[in-house]
């Protein structure tokens, strides 16, 4: 009995382990059937084992051509059986996929962020009047409140317009403008405010559920 035991390193690789040993050993059957009538036979009946053994797979679009796939990779393209989709070419399917070519951005002011660039260049296609004054003067408190929360001290308006004048390509000079920005305290007095109301809102929670967990409890033995 001893001698008799089959062991997953000694026994055939499974190419699709999802459908388990049973059903490679099906497909290995039709495989060694000599009448192609009856391979066919076997290739659907294997086909049905296959979408109940998948149910998930049901709501894909083309359920059936992707378990016929299946079936020809199992068998190694060695199946020869009349496929409703044809069989499928074992090189297209081991095609390495392109490259997908990621955005390289490389900013030269990292503490802006990357949506800064798009602010910009989306505020130098608008209009000149009074939105996009507005727009680009949110664009430079937005920077100087990003310097600040890298650099705790203080920043001059001055270094944020040299800033956005550089990044805008020279198309927006606030350097001689007589509107200053927003001061730098309120700035991260805002942001602390937010920071206070998202920590004080959880700390509530947290207690709330404390509180809840102590009155069900109450009254209760423990031993």
């Amino acid at each position: 009995m001893i001698d008799a035991i089959e062991y997953n390193t000694e026994r055939e690789h499974l190419i699709i382990p999802e459908y388990g040993r049973h059903l490679q050993k099906m497909i290995n059957y039709a495989k060694s059937r000599e009448d192609k009538e009856e391979r066919n036979k076997l290739a659907k009946a294997i086909i049905s084992v296959m979408g109940n053994l998948q149910p998930h797979l049901r709501d894909v679009p083309d359920f059936q051509h992707k378990l016929w796939d299946q079936l020809f990779i199992m068998s190694k393209f060695e199946l020869d059986v009349d496929s409703p989709y044809g069989m499928p070419s074992e090189e297209a399917l081991n095609e390495r996929p392109e490259t997908l070519p990621y955005p390289q951005n490389f900013p030269k002011y990292r503490f802006y962020g990357n949506n800064i660039k798009t602010m910009i260049d989306v505020a130098n296609t608008w209009e000149e009047g009074e939105l996009k004054e507005a727009l680009i003067f949110t664009i430079a408190n937005h920077m100087k409140k990003c310097f600040l929360n890298w650099n705790k001290d203080t920043v001059e308006d001055s270094v944020i317009y040299d800033h956005l004048y550089e990044l805008s390509n020279g198309k927006i000079n606030l350097k001689k403008t007589e509107e200053d920005l927003t001061d730098a305290t309120r700035l991260l007095q805002n942001s602390n405010k937010k920071k206070y109301t998202s920590t004080s809102a959880s700390s509530k929670k947290s207690h709330s559920k404390k509180s809840h967990t102590s009155n069900t409890n109450r009254g209760k033995k423990r031993y």
